[in-house]
């Protein structure tokens, strides 16, 4: 399996598990309304993440190539939903904004992992 393809499915799993790790952690942990804003939070990066991987993967699988126009009208299509759906958790005050920001960042730590766990790959490869 190649580098890119390993480090797709390893921040595809380890969104799912930092998700449920962090929603039940801030269950625990947390007053209601900053556990809700970890778990919509969470929620609406990882299903993001996942929708914009499925645009890409049916954009760029011959033969039915897909134009950008295409690709960039349906991610600025969920940006916007994104956003919409954003506003209303917070302006109807149905989540804690930090708990929010704490959910939203479930992608870029996966991201960070993946990237740590394939540097260690590579130094401790080189290294023997």
């Amino acid at each position: 399996m190649d580098i890119q393809q390993r480090i797709l499915s390893f921040v595809t799993r380890s969104n799912w598990i930092l998700f449920v790790a962090a929603s039940l952690a801030g269950l625990i942990l947390a007053p209601p309304a900053f556990a809700r804003g970890i778990f919509f939070g969470g929620l609406l990066v990882t299903v993001n993440f996942h929708l914009l991987a499925r645009t890409l993967r049916k954009a760029l699988t011959p033969p039915q190539l897909a134009s950008p126009n295409a690709v960039l009208a349906k991610y600025y299509i969920r940006f916007i939903a994104s956003g919409f759906i954003i506003f209303i958790l917070i302006a109807g005050r149905l989540v804690n904004p930090v708990g929010l920001v704490l959910g939203l960042s479930v992608v870029v730590a996966s991201i960070i992992l993946a990237t740590l766990r394939e540097a260690k790959n590579l130094i401790f490869k080189e290294a023997v």
